[in-house]
């Protein structure tokens, strides 16, 4: 990913609360004949000690039926792309847009993506450990949350028997957050008032994110 410094996250904090807050991430890999192929599923980042370099691994599963698994070889490297808020950023909002007229629109928007190996398996048991754990995972701020063990056994099995276990062993993170820093505070101020009322999805996200920052 083309991350110019400014743009940069180092933050292993706000790295991981990010992928934990997106949920879900589309993994790519390359098809035998060369071609990218995408799937989107949740994912839990389970971290052994980023600070040394240990990513650890990327817990997801797919659909049997989907053949990109199928395609992937032992191995092989893959890459899980977390996506934040996005937005448009008009230059009506820069305070040169009337004196120089040096100005163009832009996309600000926050992704974090991790690289590695992909593993895939068919393990009963590994299988129901990764969608006990994602259902936990997922379950956890809901006041009432669901548990895999309230599920009808059979059915449960059942349903095992349907998707595949895909682990990607990670082994580098980027992570950018575009976001006006190279703006003056005061262009900032009138972007983020501007993406508060645009009412476009993804934009209140951007706003909030740069609102964090406005005191920098």
């Amino acid at each position: 990913m083309y991350i110019p410094p400014l743009n940069r996250v180092e933050d292993w904090i706000e790295i991981q609360s990010f992928v934990t807050a997106a949920r879900a991430a589309d993994l790519v890999t390359v098809n035998p004949d060369g071609l990218p192929v995408a799937t989107l599923m949740p994912a839990v980042w389970e971290v052994v000690d980023p600070i040394f370099g240990n990513y650890g691994r990327l817990i997801m599963h797919m659909a049997r039926g989907n053949q990109q698994w199928k395609t992937i070889r032992p191995s092989a490297p893959g890459l899980a792309i977390f996506h934040g808020g996005q937005a448009y950023i008009s230059p009506s909002n820069y305070s040169n847009k009337s004196t120089d007229h040096k100005v163009v629109p832009t996309w600000n928007y926050q992704s974090v993506h991790l690289s590695g190996t992909v593993e895939v398996s068919e393990d009963v048991e590994l299988l129901r450990q990764i969608v006990t754990n994602l259902t936990a995972h997922h379950e956890l701020n809901r006041d009432l949350p669901w548990s895999a063990d309230e599920s009808d056994p059979h059915y449960f099995e059942l349903q095992l028997k349907g998707i595949i276990a895909i682990i990607l062993h990670v082994n580098k993170v980027e992570a950018k957050s575009k976001i006006s820093q190279n703006k003056s505070q005061e262009d900032r101020v009138r972007i983020v008032e501007d993406l508060f009322v645009s009412g476009i999805p993804g934009e209140e996200i951007i706003a909030n994110e740069m609102q964090r920052y406005l005191s920098d």
